[in-house]
């Protein structure tokens, strides 16, 4: 079984380029403070790790 990953939009989008603002709606995430839980898989850690400064992301066990 593959573990999940809370992840938590904590920074605003505002004034970040397009790549960036694209990875963030991708992820499911669209105000402020929203949070999704996604698998953990090499494609959504990548995707972490492009906006790791505006997201926060927990393991869920």
């Amino acid at each position: 079984m593959l573990a999940k990953l809370k992840i938590t939009l904590v920074r605003s989008t505002i004034g970040r380029p397009d790549d960036q603002i694209g990875t963030v709606k991708a992820l499911g995430l669209r105000k402020l403070h929203s949070t999704v839980v996604k698998e953990d898989t090499p494609v959504i850690r990548g995707m972490i790790n492009k906006v790791k400064h505006l997201v926060k992301v927990e393991e869920i066990v």
